[in-house]
């Protein structure tokens, strides 16, 4: 499971010992696991360790289970809560459920499918699931001199690997982002002309074939996970039309892409977008008759805001991607001329002031986070033409300096993170 559930406070008016009156109550846990039935009460005791609590892999709406911090010792030792292939509050069992504060009592019934077990209690603060961070990152598709689908898989520690043979469309000037917390999708972009279909990729970093498009087909488009385990595609431009656009589609948490929502904030072409602030998401900058900085904020349930005034200089084809748990960074770009410059995000979609680049100046690059806090930007056009390098970033926001690339060079890719695993 993943995304963190904390500081669950209960009253002192008894509504929890009342409500365990009918359980039975079992003798203290103190191992490391233990696998927990309905209708029971437990004390789990972790002075010495820390405790993994699988719940039942079934249960009937009113099941519950007790849970009490026996020595007051969770905020030490905190518990974590499987939920075994059912929903926690309403988030599935690829999130992290912690409790981990002192003297805590967790009084869980279970609603029904729709939301899956609830925290219920007399007092309760507790906070909505938020989705890990993804481990891997994949560089897929692009323009090597003609299209190409091949993809570059990037393990944990920022190593990218050599070309994997492609699956789907060849295609350019696509977007991509994590969604279901550990998977990733590509979409739009074109080919002889414009496309909306899509590929998912597993956890596994295996992309699957294409699925018909949703949505207004477009080239240059941005995406960003939002929500913990969703995603939103945005902007583009619609090359039939000749229109640029402010259009987005929500993809949800099984990849499945939504109809078209009437755009928020100015119309544009080649924006980056990125997470920040563990489930929220930032588009910024862009191309309208000229090069933007003005960025859009989206909510956790996937709401465009209105444009805020950009900061940093105005630019295009740039990359975005989230670092540092709940941070963002926009990175090189078109001004009319190729740049290195970057501008980092804070946890509440702040955009700071450029910063002087590092690495070869460049467009039309890909940006993905990796490693749970890190983040790396590959590939684009550089000074004398398509390159394959690529750029770590640190969990501090610090760009490093040019690795030498792996794999085909080639511009207009993207890049997203995937898996858990490390």
């Amino acid at each position: 499971m993943s995304g963190l559930i904390k500081d669950n406070i209960f009253g002192s008016s008894g509504s929890i010992i009342a409500a365990a009156g009918g359980l039975s109550w079992q003798p203290v846990v103190t191992a490391s696991t233990v696998t927990v039935s309905s209708g029971k009460g437990y004390f789990i005791n972790t002075t010495s360790n820390a405790c993994t609590i699988t719940l039942p892999s079934s249960a009937e709406a009113g099941d519950q289970i007790i849970l009490a911090d026996y020595a007051r010792n969770w905020g030490t030792n905190a518990i974590t809560i499987d939920s075994n292939g059912l929903l926690f509050q309403g988030k599935t069992d690829g999130f992290i459920v912690d409790y981990d504060t002192a003297g805590q009592a967790i009084n869980l019934v279970y609603s029904g499918a729709t939301v899956g077990w609830t925290p219920a209690s007399d007092i309760v603060s507790a906070l909505e699931p938020v989705a890990p961070a993804t481990q891997r990152a994949i560089f897929a598709y692009g323009d090597s001199g003609s299209l190409t689908s091949i993809s570059n898989l990037v393990n944990s520690s920022g190593v990218v690997a050599a070309d994997v043979t492609g699956v789907g469309t060849a295609r350019a000037g696509l977007a991509a982002s994590s969604y279901g917390g550990d998977k990733a999708i590509f979409g739009y972009g074109y080919t002889t002309g414009d496309v909306s279909m899509t590929n998912l990729v597993n956890n596994s970093g295996v992309v699957a074939t294409d699925v018909s498009g949703v949505g207004t087909a477009r080239n240059a488009p941005a995406a960003a996970e939002y929500g913990g385990d969703k995603a939103i595609f945005g902007y583009g431009q619609n090359s039939s039309s000749g229109a640029n656009l402010s259009v987005t589609n929500l993809v949800n948490n099984s990849g499945v892409v939504a109809s078209d929502v009437t755009g928020v904030g100015s119309i544009r072409i080649a924006p980056a977008a990125a997470r920040y602030g563990t489930d929220k998401a930032i588009f910024g900058f862009g191309f309208a008759g000229g090069q933007l900085s003005v960025t859009n904020l989206v909510s956790n349930s996937g709401v465009v805001a209105a444009d805020v005034s950009g900061v940093g200089t105005a630019r295009h084809y740039l990359g975005a991607a989230a670092y540092g748990g709940d941070k963002a960074i926009f990175g090189y770009g078109d001004t009319g001329s190729k740049v290195s410059l970057t501008n980092l995000v804070n946890n509440s979609g702040v955009v700071a002031a450029d910063v002087t680049g590092v690495g070869t100046a460049r467009t039309e690059i890909a940006a993905s986070s990796y490693g749970g806090d890190k983040a790396i930007f590959g590939y684009g056009n550089g000074g004398s033409g398509k390159v394959a390098t690529t750029n770590l970033v640190n969990n501090s926001g610090v760009v490093g300096s040019d690795v030498s690339g792996v794999g085909t060079v080639r511009r207009a890719s993207e890049a997203a993170g995937y898996s858990y695993s490390a």
